[in-house]
C-alpha cells in the first residue's frame, strides 16, 4: 500500500520540505504524503527513535527522507540544524512547523515552569524555525512556511497555556506574512480540530471519557483524521494557494459554530456516508488511538 493523496503525483518533485514533529502524529502523517508527492522531506524532531521510524517508513514506501535531532526551543540548536539542511540539500522550499505539546491543567494549577515550556515549544519554537528557513534560504530564493496552530476560538478550558501559546502563533502567522512577502515567501496556518491521532494517547487514562465524548460537541458529528490535516498543509505549500498568505485554514468540522441554546442535529449514519463529509482516510499507515479501543 502506499500513500493516497488526492494531489497530483509529482506535485514536490524536486522540492525540499521540513516537518518538525515529524516523528508521530499529524506530522507523521504529513510526512509522508509530501514525500509520496515527490519531496526529499527533512523531518526534524527531539527524539531520534521515532525520526528513524518514520524515516524507514517512507524509504519502504519509495520516498526520499532525511532527519535531524533538534530541539526547537533551543535557538542554538535550530540555527545549525537549519545550517545543516541548507549545506546538505541546497534548499528549503517549504517548513511545516508542526511540532508541540501541552497538557491538560487549570490555569491556577500551571507553574511559571510548565506556562514556559508550552510556550516555548508552540510558539517560540516555531517562531525560531521559521525566522532561521527564512534567514538561512527563503529570503533569498522563496518559500512557504505552514504554521500548527489549534482550535483556540472561544477559549482552551483547561489548556489556557496552549491557547495562549497558539493564539500567538496565529498573529506571528499574519505578521511574517506581511513582512517577508516582499522577498516571495508565504506563511500561512492550519487549525487542526478534534484529530483522531496518537496525540490522544498522551494524555492521562482520567481523560478518557473526554476524549471519547467530543465528537459529540462537533457539527459534524466525528473526529478528524490525520489525512485530513495533512491536505490541508500540503494545499497551502503547493502552488494553488500562492495567492494565499496570512490566512487561518481550520480543519474541525464546524465545532467552534456549535452554540449554547442551539439545538445542534448530530448527522445519523446515513448522513456520515455522504460524500461531502465521508472521513478522509489516505493516510495508509494510519491507527486508530489506543483510547478509543474501549
Amino acid at each position: 500500500m502506499s500513500y493516497r493523496s488526492v494531489f497530483a503525483p509529482g506535485l514536490f518533485a524536486g522540492k525540499v520540505m521540513v516537518v518538525t514533529g515529524g516523528g508521530s502524529g499529524i506530522g507523521r502523517c504529513t510526512a509522508h504524503e509530501l514525500a509520496a508527492l515527490g519531496a526529499h522531506v527533512v523531518l526534524v524532531g527531539r527524539k531520534l527513535d521515532k525520526l528513524h521510524d518514520v524515516a524507514g517508513e517512507i524509504v519502504a514506501g519509495g520516498g526520499r527522507v532525511s532527519f535531524h535531532p533538534c530541539d526547537i526551543r533551543q535557538e542554538a540548536s535550530v540555527q545549525s540544524t537549519v545550517a545543516a539542511m541548507v549545506a546538505a540539500h541546497g534548499r528549503i522550499d517549504g517548513l511545516v512547523n508542526n511540532a508541540g505539546g501541552q497538557y491538560i491543567a487549570p490555569l491556577e494549577s500551571i507553574s511559571a515552569k510548565g506556562w514556559d515550556a508550552v510556550v516555548s515549544t508552540n510558539l517560540t519554537g516555531g517562531f525560531l524555525m521559521a525566522r532561521e528557513c527564512y534567514l538561512q534560504f527563503m529570503a533569498q530564493h522563496g518559500g512557504s512556511i505552514v504554521n500548527m496552530v489549534a482550535d483556540i476560538w472561544g477559549s482552551m478550558p483547561s489548556m489556557g497555556h496552549s491557547g495562549a501559546a497558539r493564539a500567538g502563533m496565529v498573529s506571528l502567522t499574519e505578521t511574517a506574512a506581511a513582512e517577508w512577502a516582499h522577498n516571495g515567501v508565504r506563511v500561512n496556518a492550519v487549525a487542526p480540530g478534534y484529530i483522531a491521532s496518537s496525540g490522544m494517547d498522551h494524555y492521562p487514562p482520567e481523560a478518557g471519557d473526554m476524549l471519547r465524548e467530543m465528537r459529540n460537541t462537533v457539527p459534524l458529528g466525528r473526529f478528524g483524521t490525520e489525512a485530513e490535516a495533512s491536505a490541508a498543509i500540503v494545499f497551502l505549500l503547493s502552488p494553488a494557494a500562492s495567492f494565499i498568505s496570512g490566512s487561518v485554514l481550520r480543519v474541525d468540522g464546524a465545532r467552534p459554530q456549535a452554540r449554547m441554546g442551539w439545538p445542534m442535529r448530530l448527522p445519523d449514519a446515513q448522513a456520515l456516508q455522504r460524500e461531502a463529509v465521508t472521513p478522509y482516510d489516505g493516510f495508509h499507515l494510519a491507527t486508530t488511538p489506543k483510547v478509543f479501543s474501549r
